[in-house]
């Protein structure tokens, strides 16, 4: 019974010592976690310069500074979080450390009685006097045993009381740290928050800005739209073409699979034969809309979504979101967006956001602009000053296509474009991408 008493204590002992690294390493995984977004604020901070008074700069501006402020309230929403978690740390590690308090006083209780008994019998003579008078040999050896047992027991117990005084010490200072990062998070998230209203306001004084401007602003708007259906236009037009290619590359590769099926088949005149020969002549055409490859390449493409690299190398920030929606605080300005605007610093790189094969590239009012096939899954690169790559080329997840277009009368405003496709669909690439 002792022993087995031993073996679980040590037993207990080994596996309290990982836990106390528990919490660091949780500290450590959060911090680099925001810390990601944090970098990610800093860079884009650089973005948000002083525009022109004119409608169609302080529009860009207040995009810019919306993306600005989402960013800012996601790593506010990453702290939020963060502080959860340690609140949760700290609730376990208050359990352990009162569970460790338990134990050693128990241990020290226990420690104190056998103390007490050896005071009581502590003459050699007692123990002798113990040991001989026993009935026969086997009892006196049972005794001795029992006597040197029991001297390694309260041994044992002093040994023990001092690694349980060095686990609570330890869980002790776990705690203190734990604290220090959360009292640490707290300051943190005051300082993003006060940020976040400094830019709250200057947003609303953009507003109020343009407000007072709703006729330029109505014709800015009208300007956008034009540009976005002309672009649009064109890129549902290559796209439709790219599809009927794709499609007709198939039913070629379709029309070969079968003539080899029935080459292979000659000779063979027997009814159910025929009847099969008779079945692939009847096939429609719409059924092979793939190639193989491309049904290879569709299903690793879905089997990314939320992994994708942004399609813009350095720091961004979307100003624009997919879909229609009413810009915050001014009135009858609706946008419609067939994909999202991410902006970059100048010099930034369009990049293939996955593997595939250039479909086309365009010129569109002296810009670029790329479309990549990745089976039936389409990318689009716009508003690019220049093109690295040309139709047919194959290319490789994030490979560089093109510098992205710097407007000089803008401040060097850098704006890429992007959508995505499923054949005709079209996505949202948000959800795809790895943010």
């Amino acid at each position: 019974m002792m022993r087995r008493f031993f073996v679980f204590w040590a037993f207990f002992l080994v596996l309290a010592i990982p836990a106390s690294a528990q919490s660091s390493k949780l500290i450590k995984e959060l911090e680099s976690k925001r810390g990601e977004l944090q970098k990610q604020i800093a860079d884009t901070e650089s973005l948000l310069k002083n525009t022109k008074k004119d409608v169609g700069s302080q529009l860009n501006s207040l995009a810019s500074l919306t993306g600005q402020i989402e960013e800012r309230k996601r790593y506010i929403l990453a702290i939020n979080n963060d502080v959860d978690a340690l609140e949760r740390e700290l609730g376990k590690l208050e359990r352990q450390l009162r569970s460790l308090q338990r134990d050693l006083l128990d241990k020290k209780k226990k420690y104190e009685s056998s103390v007490q008994y050896l005071y009581q019998n502590k003459s050699i003579e007692e123990k002798l006097m113990f040991i001989f008078s026993a009935k026969n040999l086997g009892q006196t050896y049972r005794r001795m045993r029992y006597v040197r047992e029991y001297a390694t027991y309260q041994r044992l117990q002093g040994e023990e009381i001092l690694k349980k005084q060095e686990q609570v010490k330890k869980k002790r200072t776990e705690l203190r740290q734990v604290k220090a990062a959360k009292e640490t998070l707290l300051k943190e998230r005051e300082g993003e928050k006060a940020k976040l209203e400094s830019q709250e306001k200057v947003k609303r004084e953009m507003v109020a800005s343009l407000q007072k401007k709703q006729k330029g602003l109505q014709s800015e708007i009208n300007k956008k739209k034009r540009e976005a259906n002309q672009l649009n236009a064109r890129i549902d037009k290559l796209i439709a073409e790219e599809i009927e290619k794709a499609r007709r590359q198939a039913e070629e590769e379709a029309r070969r699979e079968a003539a080899a099926r029935k080459k292979a088949a000659k000779g063979e005149k027997s009814e159910a034969s025929s009847d099969k020969t008779k079945k692939e002549k009847a096939e429609p055409l719409e059924a092979y809309s793939m190639s193989k490859a491309d049904r290879e390449l569709s299903g690793n493409f879905a089997g990314n979504r939320g992994k994708l690299p942004m399609p813009i190398s350095g720091p961004y920030i979307i100003t624009s979101h997919y879909g229609q929606y009413a810009v915050e605080g001014l009135r009858n300005v609706k946008l419609d967006n067939k994909g999202i605007d991410i902006q970059g610093k100048p010099g930034a790189q369009a990049r293939a956001i996955f593997d595939g094969k250039v479909a086309a590239v365009f010129k569109l009012n002296g810009l670029f602009n790329i479309l990549v096939r990745h089976g039936n899954y389409i990318s689009v690169y716009c508003n690019l000053s220049s093109a690295s790559v040309k139709s047919g080329d194959v290319v490789k997840t994030k490979q560089p296509m093109g510098e992205v277009f710097s407007d000089g009368a803008d401040n060097g405003r850098t704006v890429l474009h992007f959508q995505l496709r499923k054949e005709k669909e079209k996505l949202n690439p948000e959800p795809w991408l790895n943010r």
